[in-house]
């Protein structure tokens, strides 16, 4: 088949949907099907034949530096590219962080460095595709503004990338699809179906929340931000609703991934931090419930004090003394609270700190 067909097939039908996984967000919207499709999609699907020739493509696409390439850059025509200096800028810091924090603990990244970019689109998403191609839509910067949470997201995609997911859950889908058509008539109702599901699984979700979470603990992003952003986005379901309908209509409950990712933390401080309900506590006794300031609201807020004790314990600096640095709780050399109008003084809670840790 010649290339320019192949681009079709792969851009025109199955590019958005069935190949790209929004895993954390919501769905990308998928393209018109191009004229003639129907006809080729009958030619390949063919038994035996069938399986081959889409198991290519997807080698192609996935894992050759040529057919990545190629499909990075449809993908930039398919939504549009994002010029923003600043955003850009920060994605670019975002990306060489995780991909520090990731080579840390899986050196396989440099074999098939990411591509990735800003898109057009409106909605609350960020997706990886196929052969480390990642974007982030414009809309998702309507809803996160605080960099280690957008670095969390990321980091979940990322996940998905570094296990592949996205080429698993299209062969697996093709897989099944394929053995229930014997005809090629039968092959427009067969990617119709494959197209209108993103074949995600719960393990491949677990698995990519556990992957951001190390990951994050691997750079200097607070690793309360992991929580952070999912009550981020419970909060703002309330009052941006159609920002994040499509989002929380068919994922993994958000108060249940926030709350994984809680033990996580406590579990990296040594269990000597928790979080109740935005109560902060420390070795069970009560630190302190931060107030809604800079955007957030109060338990958002607490669980990037969180972090930074847990941080903060994680690399022994409890044995040190807390202290107030102008209006900063600092223990060790890790800052735990900037202090904020309906906070306690950074002086009453360093001392605090010091009588029960």
């Amino acid at each position: 088949m010649k290339s320019t067909k192949l681009r079709k097939l792969i851009t025109g039908t199955i590019a958005a949907s069935l190949l790209a996984f929004p895993l954390s967000f919501s769905t990308i919207p998928a393209p018109a099907a191009e004229a003639g499709t129907a006809s080729i999609i009958g030619a390949l699907i063919n038994g035996v034949a069938a399986h081959s020739q889409l198991d290519a493509l997807l080698r192609k696409y996935n894992d050759s530096e040529e057919g990545r390439q190629e499909y990075f850059r449809e993908m930039k025509k398919q939504y549009g590219v994002n010029n923003d200096w600043a955003l850009n800028q920060q994605l670019d810091r975002i990306m060489t962080n995780l991909t520090a924090g990731i080579g840390a603990v899986d050196p396989s990244i440099y074999n098939k460095p990411y591509n990735y970019f800003i898109n057009n689109q409106k909605g609350f998403n960020a997706f990886c595709t196929l052969g480390h191609n990642l974007s982030v839509n414009t809309g998702l910067y309507n809803v996160l503004t605080n960099e280690d949470e957008i670095a969390v997201v990321l980091a979940h995609e990322l996940g998905h990338g570094q296990k592949d997911h996205p080429a698993k859950g299209a062969r697996r889908s093709l897989n099944v699809q394929i053995l229930g058509a014997a005809t090629g008539s039968q092959a427009g109702a067969v990617m119709a179906q494959v197209i209108n599901n993103r074949h995600i699984t719960k393990p491949m979700e677990n698995e990519a929340d556990s992957l951001a979470f190390d990951y994050i603990t691997h750079t200097s992003y607070n690793p309360g931000a992991t929580a952070a952003v999912w009550q981020r986005v419970l909060d703002l379901s309330k009052t941006k609703a159609n920002a994040v309908q499509e989002f929380l209509s068919d994922h993994p409950a958000d108060d249940d991934r926030r709350d994984a990712y809680v033990k996580k933390i406590s579990a990296y401080s040594g269990n000597h931090v928790t979080n109740k309900d935005g109560l902060v506590r420390v070795n069970t006794k009560d630190f302190t419930t931060p107030a809604p300031a800079g955007g957030m609201s109060a338990r958002e807020r607490s669980y990037f004090v969180m972090g930074n004790l847990a941080a903060a314990y994680h690399k022994g600096y409890d044995k040190r003394r807390a202290y107030a640095d102008g209006n900063t709780v600092m223990l060790g050399a890790q800052p735990i609270m900037t202090c904020v109008n309906g906070d306690e003084s950074a002086h009453t809670l360093a001392e605090r700190l010091n009588a029960i840790k």
